[in-house]
Parts: C-alpha cells; structure tokens; sequence
C-alpha cells in the first residue's frame, strides 16, 4: 500500500514538473515573439522616421539621416538573404560568420551616426562628415557584396538544377516517343507457329485444289484465284 502511494505521488510530482515546464516553454515563446514584434515596429517607425528626415531636412542633418538609412537597408538585406540562404546551403555559415563581425562595425557606426544627431555644434558634425561617409560606404559596400554573391550562388544553383532537370526530360520525352510494340520471344515464336510469312501463303495458294462447288465468278474478288470456265453443252 505505502509503495503504490509512493508511486502516485511520484506520478503527481512529475506531471505537475512536466506542466511547469511547458508552461514557462510557452510563456518564453510568447515573450520572444511579443519582443520580435515590438522590435520590428520600432524599426519601422526609426525606418519611416529617417526617410521623411533625408527627403524633409537639408544639410547636416539630412545627410546623417540618409546615411543611417543606407547602412540599416543594406545590412538588412544582406542578414535576411544569408540567414534565409544558409538553411539550404549549408556553405554560407562562413559568410554569414563574416556578417556578424561586419554587423559590430555597422552598429558601433550606427550608433556614432545616432549621437551626431543631438550634437548642437553643427559645424563639428560636417567636420566629422566625410570620415563617416566613408566608414558608410565601406560597411554597405561589403554588405552588398556578400549579398550579391550569395544570390548569384542560389541562381546559378537553380540554373544547373533546371539545366539537369531539362536534359532528363528530354531523355524521357525520347523514350515516350519509340511507341513501336516488341513482342516477347514466347510471343514471337507462337506467332510464327501460327500463321506463315506473307509470301508463303501468296504462294501456296495456286496449288489448293479446287473447291468442289465453284464459286460465282461474279463474287470473285481476288486476282488469284481462277475464273470458273462456261460447262460444255454438247
């Protein structure tokens, strides 16, 4: 008795453990996603707010504005092709390994770029403008270049995928097409067993004998066979 109730309290024990850990799985799902969704609409609003800032202000400000939104597009980009790319090509894991330390410097700039905004002395942010244009154009550079190179690796994979694919169909559109019938070798020798060449029986015609009854010469039809003669009538 005392062991069965040991056991039903173990039972109890694990299923509510089993039940608490499900429930903190699902409650760490829903925070993720609730954190990916707030993250993704505070991008859009920093997106949309540098875009009316780039096309809106002139000067120093338009020009940081544009400049953080070029390096927040490209890096974009290049992650969602590379992270998307690497779950069919396993190669791309050094490439995307690479991203990750591009992505330091691009957010460390992003960052300088963000502080230069709140700077009130104008005239020390346009000092600072060329050295940042180009930090800019070196990060966007790279990222297209990985972005651009591991498209060309999926096209050209589809190309040879596609390429493969038609020959074999050719290959079976060639085959569907020989539709002359072959008989197996029991059929072919009972076909022979059962009915003579063509010109074996045109030959063998001639020499039947004659029917007993001879056929009106009005119904004769084959070029064959003899016209019946006229009866004597003497």
């Amino acid at each position: 008795m005392e062991a069965l109730i040991t056991i039903l309290a173990l039972l109890f024990v694990a299923f509510v453990a089993l039940g608490v850990y499900a429930t903190v799985k699902v409650a760490k799902a829903a925070k993720r996603g609730v954190d990916r969704t707030i993250d993704q609409a505070k991008r859009t609003v920093e997106d949309t707010t540098l875009r009316a800032k780039s096309f809106g202000q002139t000067g120093v400000a338009g020009e940081l504005a544009q400049l953080r939104l070029s390096l927040r597009t490209s890096m974009r980009a290049t992650q969602d092709a590379l992270q998307a790319g690497v779950a069919e090509d396993a190669s791309l894991r050094e490439s995307l390994d690479l991203f990750e330390r591009l992505s330091a410097h691009g957010r460390e700039l992003d960052e300088d770029l963000k502080r230069l905004e709140r700077e009130p002395d104008r005239a020390h942010v346009a000092g600072q403008l060329p050295d940042l244009r180009r930090r800019t154009e070196q990060i966007t550079h790279s990222a297209d270049a990985l972005r651009f190179a591991a498209r060309d690796r999926a096209r050209q994979f589809a190309q040879d995928e596609l390429s493969s694919l038609s020959a074999q169909i050719d290959m079976e559109a060639g085959a569907l097409r020989h539709w002359t019938r072959t008989d197996g070798p029991g059929e072919a020798a009972s076909a022979g067993q059962q009915a003579p060449a063509p010109s074996e029986t045109q030959a063998a015609a001639p020499e039947q004998p004659q029917a007993i009854t001879a056929p009106d010469p009005r119904l004769t039809a084959y070029p064959w066979e003899k016209s019946t003669r006229p009866e004597s009538t003497t």
